[in-house]
């Protein structure tokens, strides 16, 4: 089944590379959803173009997104205007930086399987503020019979969408700059393992297009 859907993947990659679409933008909106509808500080892990940060500017009162790639955190500040509280900054995800328990919300899309996962969601849980919340989209390794089948059920569904999306109509990818990616090593069984470890009552979801998530609400005080 491995093979099968490696091959299906390939063929996958050519369609969209004609027919383009973000998998990660496909849920913005949702993560936005996991939130209160206004927040004080948020932080965005990994933010890219900054496209996920543009749109917690609109909930929260100051936005503070990092990267580590220079040229793209550039590229996130050209796309954004003045006038949005964001902030876009060059640095380490897992750098101590002074800011523990400062942000109403963190945010971490497609970038977790680039860093050592215990670490990274220790970090990310000593920067919640009491009562904020941590919302992770990512990548895992295929694993399961089920990790098979939800990736063969999300093909026919990737070049439909591709395909609406581009109203049929064979498309340049929009020139953006996007770092550099690995695939994922850990099983979603040994991210559940740690995360609940770490993060004590984390929800974990697998979902469709080769991303699991995870929700967690950092305890208040006397809760």
């Amino acid at each position: 089944m491995a093979a099968l859907t490696d091959r299906l993947l390939r063929a996958l990659e050519r369609f969209n590379a004609a027919h383009p679409w973000d998998h990660n933008a496909h849920y913005h909106r949702w993560i936005l959803r996991q939130l209160p509808r206004r927040v004080d500080r948020a932080l965005d892990v990994g933010c890219g173009s900054g496209d996920l940060a543009r749109l917690l500017a609109g909930r929260a009162t100051a936005v503070r997104a990092v990267d580590a790639d220079p040229a793209i955190v550039a590229r996130a500040r050209a796309l954004t205007a003045p006038v949005a509280p964001v902030s876009f900054d060059v640095a380490d995800a897992l750098a101590d930086t002074g800011d523990d328990g400062d942000y109403a919300a963190v945010t971490c899309v497609a970038t977790l399987h680039h860093l050592p996962l215990a670490p990274a969601l220790q970090r990310f849980r000593d920067r919640l503020a009491p009562g904020g919340t941590l919302v992770v989209l990512g990548l895992s390794r295929p694993d399961t019979v089920g990790d098979h089948l939800l990736g063969l059920l999300a093909i026919p569904l990737n070049a439909a969408t591709g395909w609406l999306r581009n109203r049929g109509r064979p498309a340049p990818r929009p020139v953006a700059m996007t770092a550099a990616t690995r695939d994922a090593e850990e099983t979603l069984a040994e991210i559940t393992l740690v995360a609940r470890r770490v993060l004590p009552g984390a929800r974990i979801r697998r979902r469709l297009y080769w991303r699991y998530t995870l929700v967690w609400r950092k305890p208040a005080p006397n809760s």
